[in-house]
């Protein structure tokens, strides 16, 4: 059972981005973890409907209380969404990838999964805890992206 204050930022319907800024502030900023062209992940190939070579951009940040990891993020775009939608995704930088998102009038989640892992299943920000994560297809006028976040226990707490 999920206590509530998990829940609440697992289902959270809005803008995460906004949500962490309007809590921390000048202290909220995006670290990017990685950035280039993957191929996906099984999962996310799936989700996505793509065939197993199709290019995505693969992006990974950690969203930050000043120097503390809150949040870890992937987001999965499509080249055929990028095309179609604002290039200028493929160069946010420290940029928030939902400050773009939740601005198109388009947007709409269609999808979501819940799981909750080891913090050793991703990047070493964090010490070894079991967090809670959610996987979200969005649709935008221009195709599908999907994106992961991971909530450390420093957000949920």
């Amino acid at each position: 059972m999920l206590p509530a204050s998990q829940r609440s930022w697992l289902y959270e319907p809005g803008s995460l981005t906004l949500r962490l800024q309007r809590q921390y502030g000048d202290a909220f900023r995006v670290m990017v973890l990685g950035q280039g062209w993957a191929r996906g992940f099984g999962g996310e190939r799936r989700l996505l409907g793509l065939r197993p070579g199709t290019l995505c951009l693969a992006r990974e940040v950690a969203l930050m209380n000043g120097d503390q990891p809150l949040v870890l993020a992937r987001s999965i775009i499509p080249a055929q969404t990028l095309r179609r939608a604002d290039p200028g995704l493929a160069r946010l930088g420290s940029r928030p990838l939902g400050e773009v998102l939740f601005a198109c009038p388009h947007l709409r989640r269609t999808h979501m999964q819940l799981a909750r892992v080891q913090s050793s299943e991703f990047r070493a920000m964090a010490p070894e805890v079991s967090v809670w994560g959610r996987r979200s297809l969005y649709t935008i006028a221009a195709g599908d992206l999907l994106v992961c976040e991971f909530f450390l226990p420093e957000v949920v707490a």
